[in-house]
């Protein structure tokens, strides 16, 4: 079944995301800060380019978001031009935005008072998950509504689940960056010891990654980690902007997350060594400064 459907940021991700709805024969309309980048979009695979969320969403069946933090969340979805402005009784905001648990609840308040639903769908995967239709999206919210939406989903999603109620996809994505920091800063120390000890990183990953070492960062990032390759990825920002929500989050609810607040402070190492926008692999760097 196609949908008319609105994307609200075209950012790395957004974009690709975007684009594999319209190759999946939605009608689809988008919005971006940037209006260049929007026109290019609708270059490249047809659809509409609008000057507001609000006239993205008009008319709209599902409307998705992606943006960077709930104060941008904010700014697209409330207001005159907002996409809840738009938004017609008994459409779909989907928000995959990386953001908190408190945000998502807000907002589906105010979705449930116009009689709009409401999904809370942060994504993993990475660019290379987005442009490749094959992210993980966790939800959060009611199933009658999240069963309207899954099919659209899967578009770019290759594993979407309801997790829960409103706000449990957001709880779920922060643990996924608990157990990626924790991840990152492991295969960082474990390569830098090997290149210490002067194995053959090639045949020393090869042999733990068939192992119980096995991750989707060993099999992605240990060549460009002992190259001291980081201009790709996902960037430190991002991921201290993630963390953020993580920390505030156990604050709240009285999690112990040690780990994670250390390397926390790892990445905030790594910015003052200019690596801001490098990719989070960028910690095996900090390790060959700092030790």
């Amino acid at each position: 079944m196609t949908n008319k459907v609105a994307f609200i940021g075209l950012g790395v991700m957004g974009y690709p995301m975007a684009g594999h709805l319209a190759s999946a024969g939605h009608q689809v309309s988008v919005y971006n800060r940037t209006k260049a980048k929007a026109d290019q979009w609708v270059k490249e695979h047809k659809g509409t380019a609008c000057d507001t969320p609000k006239q993205a969403a008009t008319g709209a069946d599902i409307v998705m978001v992606c943006v960077g933090n709930d104060d941008d969340l904010r700014s697209v979805v409330y207001g005159d031009d907002g996409a809840l402005a738009g938004l017609s009784k008994g459409a779909i905001l989907v928000d995959h935005t990386t953001a908190s648990a408190m945000v998502a609840r807000e907002i589906n308040e105010e979705c449930v008072q116009q009689g709009v639903g409401f999904i809370d769908a942060p994504v993993s995967g990475g660019q290379a998950g987005a442009e490749n239709g094959a992210l993980a999206i966790m939800c959060g919210g009611d199933q009658k509504t999240f069963d309207t939406v899954v099919d659209t989903l899967g578009a770019y999603g290759k594993n979407v689940a309801l997790i829960g109620a409103t706000g449990a996809g957001q709880l779920t994505k922060m643990v996924n960056q608990i157990c990626i920091a924790g991840l990152v800063q492991a295969l960082a120390e474990g390569v830098n010891f090997a290149k210490a000890a002067d194995l053959d990183i090639e045949k020393v990953m090869s042999v733990v990654g068939g192992g119980a070492a096995q991750s989707w960062q060993l099999e992605n990032r240990y060549k460009t980690m002992a190259k001291d390759e980081f201009d790709f990825g996902f960037a430190v920002d991002w991921m201290r902007k993630d963390l953020s929500i993580v920390l505030n989050e156990a604050r709240n609810n009285g999690a112990s997350v040690p780990v994670t607040a250390m390397v926390d402070q790892y990445y905030a190492d790594v910015q003052k060594m200019g690596g801001s926008r490098w990719d989070t692999s960028s910690l095996i760097a900090r390790l060959t400064k700092f030790g």
